[in-house]
C-alpha cells in the first residue's frame, strides 16, 4: 500500500515532464533570487558603516522589519497587495521583490558581521598605502569578511533555495507546484516523494560543503 501511494512506478513515469520542467524553473529561480539577495545584503551592510547615525538606525529598522515578517506573508503582500495600490507585478517580479527585502536583510546582517569581523587596522593599511575608502573595502575588507563568514553564508543561501518553494502560492510553475499538480492529476502522492527526493539530491553537495567548512572552522580554533 505504501509503495503504491508514494513510489508508484507508472504515476512517477507520467508526472516527469511536470517534475521537469518545475526542477529548470526551481534551478532558474534559484539563479534569481540568490544573486538578488546578496546584492541587497551587500548595500544593506555597506549602508550600516555609514558615518551617519541616523542612516545607521534606518538601516538597521529594515534589517529589523524584514527578518521578522515571514516570507511568505512577504511574498504575499507583495502579489497580491500591491495591485490594490494599481501596481500590477508578475510571479517572477513578486518573488524577486520578496527575496530581495527578506533574504537580503539576512544577508546584510552575515556581511555586516563578517566586515565588523576584518580588524580595523587592515582598513588603516590600505589606506595608508594609498587606496580609497571604497577600493579598500573591495579589494582588502570585503574578501576577508566573506571568508570569515562564509559557512554563514552558504547556510543561509540553502534556506533561501528551499524557499523558493514558497514562490507556488504565486502560482509559479516551480517544482513543488508542478508536483502538487501532478498529483492532484494522478491522486497519487508519488510526485510528492519525487519533489522532495530531487530537492535532496540538488540541495545535499551545498550540505555536505557546509559540514566541511563549519568541521574545518571548529579545528583551527
Amino acid at each position: 500500500m505504501f509503495a503504491d501511494a508514494f513510489l508508484n512506478l507508472d504515476v512517477l513515469a507520467e508526472a516527469w515532464p511536470l517534475l521537469r520542467m518545475g526542477l529548470v524553473q526551481t534551478v532558474l529561480l534559484s539563479l534569481l533570487v540568490v544573486p538578488v539577495g546578496l546584492g541587497g545584503g551587500l548595500i544593506l551592510a555597506l549602508l550600516s558603516l555609514s558615518r551617519s547615525r541616523a542612516l545607521r538606525w534606518v538601516v538597521a529598522g529594515w534589517v529589523d522589519v524584514f527578518r521578522a515578517l515571514p516570507p511568505l506573508v512577504l511574498l504575499v503582500m507583495v502579489y497580491a497587495g500591491l495591485p490594490f495600490a494599481g501596481i500590477e507585478v508578475s510571479a517572477w517580479g513578486a518573488v524577486a521583490i520578496g527575496f530581495f527585502l527578506n533574504t537580503g536583510a539576512y544577508y546584510g546582517e552575515i556581511l555586516r558581521a563578517g566586515i565588523a569581523s576584518v580588524p580595523a587596522g587592515q582598513m588603516e593599511a590600505a589606506r595608508s598605502l594609498g587606496l580609497s575608502r571604497g577600493r579598500a573595502l573591495r579589494l582588502v575588507v570585503l574578501p576577508q569578511a566573506v571568508r570569515n563568514v562564509l559557512p554563514d553564508l552558504l547556510s543561509n543561501t540553502l534556506e533561501v533555495v528551499k524557499l523558493t518553494s514558497l514562490a507556488a502560492v504565486v502560482a509559479l510553475p516551480e517544482l513543488l507546484f508542478q508536483a502538487r499538480q501532478a498529483q492532484s492529476l494522478s491522486y497519487n502522492a508519488t510526485p510528492i516523494m519525487a519533489a522532495a527526493v530531487i530537492y535532496f539530491l540538488l540541495l545535499w553537495p551545498l550540505v555536505r560543503l557546509l559540514s566541511r567548512l563549519e568541521n574545518r572552522a571548529v579545528a583551527s580554533r
